[in-house]
């Protein structure tokens, strides 16, 4: 006898503005349930930290997500210079202070130099996964891990 898949038949996708302190899994999880849908996924993960838009597919929109994720992607950000933390992010502890704050004609001279195919280092506190678990997760509990560069192209900064 075959096994009756819980949830209805929800197929398409829904663009959610994840909130701070939520993770993409239980985001995903959340929107299944209001739903009551039988199959979703997102094309993405956002740390847990991060704000902004969270892709989820539906059902037979789940067979489109590798197009989501390898697509052209556009982030916006805010940067609070003066303060270094051990995790490169809002959530560490500061490690160093500065009371130096670059002009708006520094930061536009540098820019060029993040455009283009670059090599990125990430963050250990990333989405990035490690042998089946999330860098953030790891570097939290303190474990030992390596990442390696990545090579991103920047199209524009503006």
């Amino acid at each position: 006898m075959a096994r009756r898949r819980k949830g209805q038949s929800v197929n398409g996708w829904l663009i959610l503005d994840k909130p701070q302190g939520l993770t993409s899994t239980k985001a995903v999880g959340r929107v299944k349930r209001l739903y009551d849908a039988n199959k979703a996924g997102h094309a993405g993960t956002l740390d847990p930290l991060a704000t902004g838009i969270l892709p989820i597919a539906f059902g037979e929109a789940t067979k489109t997500v590798p197009f989501v994720v390898d697509g052209t992607k556009a982030y916006r950000f805010t940067v609070r210079f003066g303060a270094e933390t051990d995790t490169d992010d809002a959530e560490g502890t500061v490690t160093e202070t500065s009371d130096r704050r670059p002009s708006r004609a520094e930061i536009e001279a540098a820019l060029p130099q993040f455009t283009g195919e670059i090599s990125q280092m990430p963050p250990r506190y990333s989405a990035l996964k490690v042998d089946g678990a999330r860098a953030y997760d790891l570097a939290r509990d303190e474990e030992a891990f390596e990442l390696a560069p990545r090579v991103v192209t920047i199209e524009r900064s503006s």
